[in-house]
């Protein structure tokens, strides 16, 4: 798994540790030139972030959740961090969840920017039926990590462990935003954060800007 690491030396303890997850085609430097971590830099001087190199292919994989923490949160763990956060951008944003899912102890504060959960086909189906509480996964298929995220998603298990831990953000013209508002929908609304924008690094960057000042109570 490759890592930008965007840190400072000498002891780790006790200082925090941002883990940020990207989406398709997002190269791990992206994160310092697109603004993110200048953002983070300004917000909490003391922060330190890494970004991962991962694309589709990673995120698939049946055992990403284990690859996730024995290669990257379970060192930080070791090294003495205090607290650790995850950042899922897009298709990070699903990456970021199948990891709570797995490592619900481990996962920290879990930030949501425009998550792409499913395919938009799927996201439909749901959106017909009524949301996540009124749809009804069907038959479990093994392998269906999109079924999979979304039956976790509506469970009482998610709305203990994780939901209150769990900050959303997107923009209203994003052509994902249907993820995001069903999700929105088990969430408590103060958790949420909605603007104008699309799926691109402008709205990104605006929505990530505003969770570290509205929520700096609670980051990195």
């Amino acid at each position: 798994m490759e890592v930008a690491r965007f840190a400072r030396p000498g002891d780790l303890t006790g200082r925090s540790l941002v883990v940020v997850l990207p989406g398709t085609h997002t190269q791990r430097r992206d994160f310092d030139s697109e603004g993110f971590i200048p953002a983070l830099r300004q917000r909490f001087p003391l922060a330190e972030a890494l970004a991962l190199g991962l694309d589709l292919a990673d995120y698939v994989e049946p055992d990403f959740p284990a690859q996730l923490h024995d290669g990257v949160i379970a060192p930080a763990l070791r090294q003495g961090y205090a607290h650790i956060s995850l950042v899922g951008i897009s298709l990070g944003g699903m990456g970021a969840l199948l990891y709570a899912a797995a490592y619900p102890d481990h996962a920290g504060n879990i930030i949501l920017i425009a998550p792409f959960l499913a395919t938009r086909r799927t996201i439909a189906v749901v959106t017909m039926a009524g949301g996540l509480a009124a749809w009804g996964p069907g038959a479990d298929t093994p392998g269906d990590i999109e079924r999979g995220l979304l039956a976790w998603l509506k469970s009482s298990g998610f709305a203990a462990t994780i939901g209150p831990r769990l900050i959303l953000g997107y923009g209203r013209e994003d052509r994902f935003a249907g993820a995001s508002t069903i999700l929105a929908r088990v969430m408590p609304s103060e958790r949420l954060i909605a603007i104008a924008g699309g799926h691109n690094w402008t709205t990104w960057l605006r929505l990530w800007r505003r969770i570290l000042d509205e929520r700096s109570g609670e980051l990195p």
